[in-house]
């Protein structure tokens, strides 16, 4: 192993503390050290690389000790693995399986033999890259994606660069030309620690890096110490050329954010052709130094390196040609449609050029990853998460070409170091000094069969999977419950309240049954138009768009001791509860329009609406108002846009229309026994009951059915409904339309 120094630009995150609490468990120290190296996107990407230790455990059968390899499970992330997510395999039939081999033409075959060398109960699925590790003659192996190794195996001059590492560090690692992950792979880097004696490490052509050591604790500093000095390595050659992409063509706009906000729902519309995407976006330095550079477009066109990388972010990203010092938002949205066209129809050249009659259906002909000069980054996919994890990775790949250009040093010709023959060089592609794979080879990666099998083994998406919804009173009552119950079902969800303590809580507990990242919070005034439009902005920027608006705020007006109520009050009444309502129309009507999807607005009216009482006549006009504009906004926002309502009868629980001494009051006033000492919940649910014996079925309306009701609506099951208000009042005659 190498002398281990200091770090300079990573962290030893390693505690002996907590590693001697994980005494002799081997497994339980392997999960330990992944973890600390997964916590730095600099050392692997999301999900990328693996990490494995060859152990002793009794087996099952003889009780007898047997070699079994833990090596990361297919789909796993090392930064957030546990015990319970390592493959656990027979070292000795592993290695058997050398001896089945037929060859590379014949490789997957051998996927179907790991299952069949599972150890003891173990099921989780082994990973493509399970015999890399088994026949490399180590305890503890760690094979990492990090940016700087895969600068270096993308680079035309990378085996000499290597060399030159090497000499500087006194290391002694070994480049092996690319071959995609695999047996075949396996055995080549076998060979390569059989042929190289005392060799610390391998490059891999084009995808990443291997290293070993004869502890957790050695393998973990080996990795680290090797990628912080690659670091070093890089960051010197970067210092050297100063200029990196050919220099900077187009800068960063001031306004880059709210372009990104006028663009996105576009974007969103034109790229969901297939199915529905959530949205990403990222405008840190070193993304817009690479979109507005002069190189960028032809690199962009070359895709990534990495495989892990174009599994994410497709064989290449669209850029979209536009000049933010000379062109306008309007005509950046026609370049966005035009290119978007021509994406699709490249994707499908691509695709019918290198598909065998074995190959899986093309999935999606549309972008992941969209480069815009002036404005960013935006990357897209099924969740916010894989749309972030998506950019992300763009990000890992912009960082590896900033590294192979740095690294450049002169001319670069075939053949590329990468080519295991010098025939195969001209496959590959290259700018300057970065290779990319051969579209062919990309092709194997992306539509692998074995891939296919990793995405059917998902779990299948939910009702409102790639929906994103505002809702607006969402901080208690039933918009609390709407809000929970879109989550449930797999939407993304923006709680939007006046009390933005109640709608922060709102969110956190919906994001507590979905996911954090796909929930967010904000502050709405219902009765200004400028506040109506910052909540719209700040949910296309946080997902891309909006498929549901749901409505439950309102207010409902006390008269003053003589009963009559003021005309500001009156005004405010209908100012909040109908204008709010058409102001919300109108402040999402643009995105409904750039999108083109479909989509459902739920308003909440009032059983109020048809039914006369003395004392609430600002709010009960101002429901029956509503109910026309419902119509009215079908009408106007229709047929993508469906506008329903839900009318309650009285629903008490959770509601701050009734706020403890209003409960209290109308406790005297129906003379309903209560104590001064019950919750005000526990008084709310008295009161409940009492108006419950107003109607038909004799049970209290809650927030959940009314949240029921909005979600039915806001759904695909009804997709023939539009312009109408569903009633959820328990059966009150009184209501009973004349």
């Amino acid at each position: 192993m190498p002398e281990i120094k200091e770090t300079s630009l990573l962290k030893d995150l390693w505690s002996d503390d907590e590693a001697q609490k994980l005494g002799k468990n081997q497994l339980a120290l392997l999960r330990y050290r992944s973890n600390l190296l997964g916590a730095d996107l600099r050392i692997t990407n999301f999900g990328g690389g693996n990490t494995s230790s060859k152990i002793e455990l009794p087996d099952p059968f003889t009780g007898a000790p047997v070699r079994v390899l833990a090596v990361k499970g297919s789909g796993g992330d090392i930064g957030s693995i546990k015990e319970s997510g390592f493959a656990l395999l027979y070292l000795d039939r592993l290695e058997q399986l050398k001896e089945i081999y037929r060859g590379e033409q014949y490789e997957d075959e051998m996927v179907g033999y790991y299952p069949l060398s599972a150890f003891g109960e173990n099921r989780v699925a082994a990973s493509i890259d399970t015999p890399l590790h088994a026949f490399l003659p180590f305890p503890h192996v760690d094979h990492l994606h990090p940016d700087w190794a895969i600068a270096l195996a993308a680079s035309a001059n990378g085996k000499q660069k290597l060399a030159e590492f090497n000499k500087k560090y006194g290391r002694k690692l070994v480049w092996v030309p690319w071959q995609r992950p695999g047996f075949e792979l396996a055995l080549l880097i076998e060979n390569a620690v059989k042929q190289n004696a005392g060799t610390d490490g391998i490059i891999l052509g084009g995808h990443g890096l291997f290293t070993w050591g004869s502890t957790q604790r050695e393998c973990y500093l080996n990795s680290l110490h090797t990628i912080d000095q690659m670091g070093e390595f890089i960051q010197q050659h970067q210092a050297k050329k100063g200029i990196l992409f050919g220099g900077l063509e187009h800068a960063p706009l001031a306004d880059r954010k709210n372009v990104a906000i006028q663009i996105l729902p576009a974007l969103r519309g034109a790229l969901s052709s297939n199915r529905c995407v959530v949205a990403h976006y990222a405008d840190n330095a070193d993304t817009l130094t690479f979109a507005g550079s002069k190189w960028s477009r032809e690199l962009g066109a070359l895709g990534t390196s990495c495989p892990d990388h174009f599994l994410r972010t497709r064989v290449c990203p669209m850029f979209v040609r536009w000049d933010p010092a000379k062109e306008d938002i309007t005509s950046l949205k026609t370049r966005i449609g035009e290119q978007v066209v021509t994406y699709r129809a490249d994707y499908k050249t691509y695709y019918e050029a290198c598909a065998t009659k074995d190959s899986p259906k093309l999935r999606d002909s549309n972008p992941s990853v969209v480069i815009i000069p002036g404005v960013g980054l935006l990357g897209f996919g099924k969740t916010k998460k894989e749309a972030r994890i998506t950019t992300e990775f763009f990000i890992n790949a912009i960082h590896v070409m900033a590294g192979a250009n740095a690294l450049e040093d002169g001319e670069v010709a075939h053949p590329f170091p990468q080519a295991r023959r010098a025939e195969q060089s001209a496959q590959f592609s290259q700018l300057h000094n970065y290779v990319a794979l051969p579209r062919a080879e990309a092709f194997r990666i992306e539509y692998w069969a074995l891939e296919e099998a990793k995405l059917q083994r998902m779990p299948a998406e939910t009702e409102f999977s790639r929906k994103i919804a505002l809702v607006i009173g969402g901080a208690s009552g039933i918009g609390r419950e709407a809000a929970l119950l879109l989550a449930r079902r797999g939407a993304h969800v923006v709680v939007a309240d006046f009390d933005q303590a109640g709608a922060k809580k709102s969110a956190a507990d919906a994001g507590a049954i979905s996911s954090p990242e796909f929930t967010a919070s904000t502050v709405v005034d219902l009765s200004s138009s400028e506040s109506l439009a910052e909540a719209v902005k700040f949910t296309v920027m946080q997902f891309g768009g909006i498929d549901v608006v749901v409505n439950t705020a309102a207010i409902y007006p006390v008269p003053s001791a003589d009963g009559e109520l003021s005309e500001a009050l009156w005004a405010k009444t209908f100012l909040v509860n109908v204008t709010g309502n058409y102001l919300l129309g109108r402040q999402t009507e643009w995105i409904f329009k750039d999108q083109n999807l479909p989509a459902t607005m739920v308003l909440t009216g009032s059983a109020n609406a048809v039914v006369p009482k003395k004392g609430s006549e600002a709010y009960d006009a101002s429901k029956a108002a509503l109910n026309h504009l419902i119509r009215e906004l079908a009408i106007k926002l229709g047929p993508t846009v469906r506008v329903n309502g839900i009318a309650p009868a009285t629903v008490v629980a959770g509601s701050t229309m009734f706020p403890r001494d209003r409960v209290i009051q109308s406790l005297q006033k129906y003379k309903i026994e209560f104590m001064e000492s019950e919750s005000t919940e526990e008084l709310r649910s008295h009161l409940a009951n009492f108006y419950a014996q107003r109607t038909l079925t004799k049970r209290p309306i809650l927030p959940q059915d009314c949240a029921n009701a909005i979600v039915w609506l806001a759904s695909d099951q009804s997709a023939k409904t539009t312009g109408h208000v569903i009633p959820v009042d328990g059966g009150l005659w009184e209501a009973y339309l004349r």
